[in-house]
């Protein structure tokens, strides 16, 4: 579903020359663009939240900081993402790249460690009929359903899609397009991977040892290291956990830019 959303976005961004926020105001009647805009700000602002306290978290776990201290550390890394801009927005891409393939090392470590049943780990790709069986199970599908499908990313590809240089020719759009979509596409088989790393690890290092009562993260993170008997688990687990979280304040503040430029026609120089 992702992978379909994004490719639209793409297509509006570079074929319709505007991003998703601004054809919303083209599109629709003031009230209506209006409640949208207010529902992709609250999206952001429900996001960037629970982004924000887990670097806050990481923090605390890796380096022994105070959590209010850590939420403040964390609001700075607006100003990082405003002079990033200034340097060009390759450079943006850079950093969220970089911090992507942490988490991807990490949560490999993480993997080989854990040793799951790779049968039935392939097995659970096979959507169940179970599923509509168990509300627990639905819920918990809907919500990873949630964190790959997420609003603000429409707003924030159809928009730096057009940073691409392209010539305005049919033959060069078509190229941009494709190009982007195979983009967009690498980059959420990464998101699935990830998403998929966390249930995987999760499953074969506590469910599978019966240890059900783990909610919480500090929890998850005192644990880890005992359970699968590798030092650094606990570490790069904390890790991947800052580096998460910093990739997607970064994708939520330059959303939140888009969002309020494109519905408000509304802008602040840096």
């Amino acid at each position: 579903m992702a992978i379909l959303l994004q490719a639209l976005a793409v297509r509006l961004g570079v074929a319709g020359g505007c991003d998703l926020a601004q054809a919303c105001r083209d599109a629709y009647p003031r009230p209506v663009y209006l409640i949208l805009w207010a529902l992709a700000e609250g999206a952001i602002i429900a996001t960037d939240l629970a982004e924000v306290i887990g670097i806050a978290i990481a923090l605390n776990l890796l380096f022994n900081i105070p959590m209010s201290i850590g939420v403040v550390l964390t609001a700075l890394d607006v100003f990082l993402i405003l002079w990033l801009q200034g340097l060009g927005f390759r450079k943006v891409e850079a950093v969220v790249i970089a911090l992507t393939g942490v988490i991807a090392i990490c949560f490999g470590f993480e993997m080989v460690h854990a040793s799951p049943e790779w049968g039935e780990v392939l097995r659970g790709y096979v959507p169940q009929s179970d599923i509509l069986k168990s509300p627990a199970m639905l819920y918990i599908a809907m919500g990873i359903i949630g964190t790959t499908v997420m609003p603000h990313n429409l707003y924030l590809h159809s928009a730096i899609i057009q940073t691409r240089k392209i010539e305005d020719t049919t033959p060069s759009r078509r190229q941009a397009i494709r190009m982007g979509v195979i983009d967009s596409t690498i980059a959420l088989m990464f998101a699935l991977f990830i998403n998929s790393a966390i249930l995987i690890l999760a499953a074969s290092a506590f469910h599978s040892r019966g240890m059900t009562e783990i909610a919480e993260i500090r929890h998850a993170y005192d644990l880890l290291s005992p359970t699968l008997g590798a030092s650094l688990a606990s570490v790069l687990f904390a890790v991947a956990l800052l580096a998460f979280g910093l990739n997607s304040t970064v994708t939520a503040t330059l959303s939140g830019q888009i969002v309020m430029e494109g519905f408000l026609s509304f802008q602040i120089a840096p």
